[in-house]
């Protein structure tokens, strides 16, 4: 057992520890260190392994506080709960949103948003609940509320995942708005319902099925192709020629889990052909990146492992 201690402003210390102490067990969970609290000095005792991590997590924590990054509660908890993945080095990486700051949660991620923050074009291939559409949507929210774009386009390819369009109720707008669902989530989650609401009825945001893309020429936009493993190459070709002046754009998709009822996958082609064009970034996240409720990463293990013997 070792202990190691850090400076900590007085006037910071209910802020560190958080009501009930929350902040400090939550803290003491994740490092699976004791962690304790003087006047003006922070300890941590436990294991060397363990302390090594508290102790650069600590203290960027400590740093954030000094330096009133966090606007609210919400954003301290998220920082918490990922600062195992997170140093001080990775602060170009937080995603500023109206509804609180978003961190990387792993390394994958943090390859992700690199890519995002430097490349006009990124496509990001991975498994459910690794981020891939809500790190997109965040930034895409983002560099609007800085003004660095004037519209957000949200598409999605209107493939039909086991069920039959024809008989659902409505014209064809409104038979495919539970598959864009997904997208809303993620803006009513960054940017709130509110805000939500009223960007689209003055059209800033534009959340449409692939097919209402055909044609145009998107400037000024951050634009996102979500599950773009449904998409054919023709499909794919039409929407990246779409790209206009002053944009940006994420095309995102998991290859393994197409509902494409035959033929290539769109997404699985500008893989392997935008490979070696280093002007357009292409992140690959995995099962380590799984960042929803813990029986996720379990599932899709055992599918995986299924998808192995099967070879």
């Amino acid at each position: 057992m070792i202990e190691k201690n850090i400076p900590l402003s007085p006037d910071k210390a209910l802020l560190f520890v958080g009501a009930r102490d929350q902040h400090l067990k939550l803290m003491e969970t994740i490092f699976n260190c004791k962690i304790y609290l003087s006047d003006s000095e922070v300890s941590i005792r436990g294991e060397p392994e363990n302390v090594e991590i508290a102790e650069k997590s600590v203290s960027n924590f400590i740093s954030k506080l000094n330096n009133n990054i966090f606007k609210n509660e919400k954003d301290i908890l998220n920082y918490l709960n990922n600062s195992i993945h997170y140093d001080s080095n990775d602060d170009n990486l937080i995603i500023s949103t109206p509804s609180g700051k978003v961190f990387p949660r792993s390394e994958g991620q943090k390859e992700y948003i690199k890519a995002m923050n430097s490349s006009e074009l990124t496509i990001c291939i991975g498994p459910a609940g690794t981020g891939k559409t809500y790190l997109a949507v965040a930034k895409a929210v983002e560099l609007l509320i800085q003004k660095e774009v004037k519209k957000i386009i949200l598409t999605r390819p209107a493939v039909e995942a086991g069920e039959n369009l024809g008989f659902l109720p409505g014209d064809f707008i409104e038979k495919v708005q539970p598959y864009l669902q997904p997208l809303y989530d993620a803006l009513f989650d960054t940017l709130t319902i509110e805000k939500t609401k009223k960007m689209i009825e003055a059209e800033v945001i534009e959340v449409a099925p692939l097919a209402f893309m055909r044609g145009r020429t998107l400037n000024n936009a951050f634009i996102i192709l979500d599950e773009a493993q449904n998409t054919t190459p023709a499909q794919m070709k039409m929407f990246l020629t779409r790209l206009g002046k002053n944009s940006q754009t994420v095309v995102c998709g998991d290859i393994t889990q197409s509902d494409l009822i035959s033929g290539t996958s769109g997404l699985s082609e500008v893989a392997k052909l935008f490979d070696r064009i280093e002007e357009i970034s292409i992140t690959y996240l995995t099962l380590k990146d799984v960042v929803r409720h813990r029986l996720v990463k379990v599932i899709l293990q055992a599918y995986h492992r299924q998808q192995q013997n099967e070879k």
